[in-house]
């Protein structure tokens, strides 16, 4: 059953107003477990990662589902509103969030904007030769995670949203989040020593423009055949103009993305004789990778691996 964003909005406020009625008693000041609802994979590894033993994280996105065209089911409504801390990124990757938070909205309920603070790569404002894609729905690129500075950011958000439901732990949540952001300024330097000494700087991607920060932080060029939803779709023409792009750079590979399926590099692929790799966007991730404890770092490293595959690098 799918509802409507006013539908969304009105379950919100009557599950909010029931919500506000049960959690009419304060909280304990350090409660046994922190119930977290985040809304993509990359805020739910984050959360577990710094959260660790004082938290129980649920992603509400289900296994599998493609992020961008989401919206809450009632029951997934209800557990935000029964969560003691909700994360989401901002209002261009969740833009039914602030609707449901209307509703919902008690005081038993933290809330982190994990994007909070970070600027946006906007539509036309990629740097010459940097990327350029099809037809857009969304003015702004909301990928943030993909740059791994962004990432630390992000980090440090849902560290403050932890020690304001939970300010007891404070030292726990800060210590965790301090180690964490380490990986991850790890991660970016292993992308940067990787990715440094490469036949090749341009990448094309069969998927929507997913990697616009990626390609910035590494001063790599990058080709996309859909705008930053995956919804959009290249005409004739641009896809003409990717096979001439492919050719005339003797590209070897093209970059598919996970949970979708691949048509539109297929065809790439088809045209050129280019092979196929997947370039994870880590929007989501599988059951299978769920069931098995994939993590964002995991995902992270494969990418560097296939574009250095795809890139030539030493």
């Amino acid at each position: 059953m799918r509802i409507t964003p006013s539908g969304t909005l009105i379950l919100a406020i009557l599950l909010g107003l029931a919500v506000s009625c049960q959690k009419a008693s304060p909280r304990p000041e350090s409660p046994a477990q922190i119930k977290i609802v985040a809304t993509i994979f990359p805020l739910y590894d984050f959360a577990r990662n710094i959260g660790r033993e004082r938290v129980n994280v649920s992603l509400l996105l289900p296994p599998g589902v493609e992020a961008h065209a989401f919206e809450p089911r009632p029951s997934q409504v209800q557990k935000i509103a029964e969560a003691d801390l909700f994360i989401y990124t901002g209002k261009i990757m969740e833009p039914w969030a602030l609707d449901v938070l209307q509703g919902v909205k008690h005081p038993g309920l933290g809330v982190v904007e994990a994007g909070q603070g970070i600027g946006l790569l906007k539509r036309g404002e990629e740097k010459e030769g940097e990327g350029r894609h099809g037809h857009h729905h969304l003015e702004a690129d909301p990928h943030v995670w993909l740059d791994f500075a962004n990432a630390v950011t992000m980090a440090e958000n849902i560290a403050r949203g932890l020690i304001r439901v939970d300010p007891v732990h404070r030292e726990f949540y800060t210590r965790n989040a301090r180690q964490y952001e380490d990986e991850l300024r790890a991660l970016d330097a292993r992308f940067k020593t990787g990715l440094s000494r490469c036949a090749r700087r341009e990448f094309i991607h069969g998927g929507h423009y997913a990697f616009g920060y990626l390609a910035r932080r590494y001063h790599l060029e990058y080709l996309s055949a859909q705008g930053f939803s995956p919804d959009s779709e290249p005409s004739p023409r641009q896809l003409i103009e990717l096979v001439r792009q492919v050719r005339g750079h003797n590209l070897k590979y093209i970059y598919y993305e996970e949970l979708i399926e691949p048509r539109v590099a297929d065809i790439l692929s088809r045209e050129t004789g280019a092979k196929l790799l997947l370039l994870h966007g880590a929007h989501n991730v599988s059951r299978e990778e769920i069931g098995r404890g994939i993590t964002f770092l995991e995902l992270m490293e494969n990418n560097l691996r296939n574009l250095q595959i795809g890139l030539q690098c030493n």
